[in-house]
């Protein structure tokens, strides 16, 4: 194999020619895989010589198949020969293809951008915030866990509707006499007592009582998600079902015992301790955040290529959709609810993705010169710490594979790295 290599900017393209004796073994090769996989007549699998299975599917089909793995090989080689650091899949031009001949292709690929000057490190910009949990996150934590504990209690039939009861209702929203999109629906649960609802919704069904209906008429925000009813007068009517008195326990010593605590003392005290370790975590990310934005502003970068650009916005994109999803949401449905397109996503990502680029350089750059790394031993440990967590065979060989390996080894090597600099510029 020889090539040659030049560079534009941010992109380098490798001219690799494969001789011709070189392409005649790998085809021989690529002959044997094939006549075990296809049926030759005459021979059983894996037994065909080459000029019958060059009669049976052609030259041409073996060149292909030999050139596809030839291909790659030389590639691979001379990126590693040249020490350079590539991103993103490498675009292939064939020159010249054809048996009896050399190989040769050309190959254009990304380079990974460089820091042209890293920011100073060593000196504390980021000060840091009291972890204390607030009063009012705790008495927020004791109600939310009060409300965990909440029983519904149904109330008789002539039970009038209370704020702060729960009502179910079947509801039905029009517009000029037409029902709107996702404007019916039964057995709905209204909590009377949250403020999420259409202004005026919950004065109108308070008193009602159980098979009553109701008909009145709200106007919709101006700032709704859906243009057409923002600001409309919507047709409401609403048939009560049910009415259910929510019985919240009030957190207090007998409240604590049921959780398995001493007292509402011993209660609060871990409702700090937890809160506190929540704050700490957050105050961490904080800082990183704060950190890597620092540095970002900072440093020099060569120019960060396009294809890598794009690669975050899509990981970023992904990662979104995931969390829409998750919560039983339709992602195209959710992009229309916040009136964006998925171009305009891509483009709202654009400048958080050069800074998740940036930042992902300065922690590889840091980790190079401080010399940081992940052990083997450690690598494994943490693993196995993984694999622990999961049953399926296919599950945990893919967590033993080499792509998923590497993926840790970079995760532990960032978190060194973050460790590092919060010892260094957190003041």
């Amino acid at each position: 194999m020889a090539y040659t290599m030049s560079t534009d900017k941010n992109k380098v393209v490798f001219t690799i020619t494969i001789p011709v004796l070189e392409v005649e073994v790998g085809m021989k090769s690529a002959a044997q895989r094939i006549s075990e996989q296809s049926k030759i007549p005459g021979f059983r699998p894996g037994k065909a010589d080459y000029e019958s299975v060059k009669t049976r599917i052609g030259e041409m089909a073996i060149l292909e198949e030999t050139a596809e793995i030839l291909v790659r090989e030389a590639f691979i080689k001379a990126v590693i020969e040249e020490k350079i650091e590539t991103v993103g899949q490498p675009y292939f031009d064939m020159v010249t293809m054809a048996p009896g001949n050399d190989l040769v292709f050309t190959v254009t690929v990304s380079l990974m951008p460089k820091i042209e000057k890293l920011g100073d490190y060593n000196s504390p910009v980021v000060k840091k915030k009291d972890i204390k949990p607030t009063k009012e996150l705790i008495d927020q934590a004791k109600k939310d866990l009060a409300n965990m504990q909440t029983k519904e209690v149904r109330q008789a039939k002539g039970y009038e509707l209370l704020k702060g009861d729960k009502a179910v209702v079947n509801l039905g929203m029009k517009k000029d006499g037409v029902v709107v999109e996702g404007g019916e629906g039964k057995n709905h649960g209204i909590y009377t007592s949250e403020s999420y609802y259409i202004e005026g919704f919950i004065d109108e069904i308070i008193g009602m009582k159980e098979d009553e209906t109701r008909t009145f008429t709200l106007k919709f925000p101006k700032d709704h998600y859906q243009k057409h009813l923002a600001g409309a007068p919507i047709d409401f009517t609403v048939e009560l079902k049910e009415i259910f008195k929510l019985e919240t326990p009030d957190v207090d010593d007998e409240f604590a015992k049921k959780l398995g605590l001493k007292d509402a003392n011993e209660l609060e005290q871990k409702l700090i301790e937890n809160l506190a370790m929540e704050n700490e975590v957050e105050e961490k990310r904080r800082q990183e955040r704060e950190i890597l934005e620092h540095l970002s502003k900072k440093s020099n970068f060569e120019e960060i290529p396009d294809i890598l650009l794009n690669q975050e916005i899509e990981k970023m994109i992904g990662e979104m959709k995931h969390s829409v999803e998750s919560q039983g949401m339709d992602f195209e449905e959710y992009l229309k609810s916040i009136k964006k397109t998925y171009a305009d996503i891509k483009i709202d990502f654009a400048p958080s993705a050069v800074m998740r680029v940036k930042a992902a350089l300065i922690l590889k750059e840091i980790a190079k010169l401080e010399k940081l790394e992940v052990s083997e031993d450690e690598l494994n440990k943490e693993i196995e710490h993984v694999a622990s967590h999961y049953e399926e065979k296919d599950q945990k060989a893919y967590i033993q594979s080499p792509q998923y390996r590497n993926y840790i080894e970079m995760q532990m090597t960032n978190k060194k790295v973050l460790d590092l600099l919060r010892e260094k510029m957190v003041k």
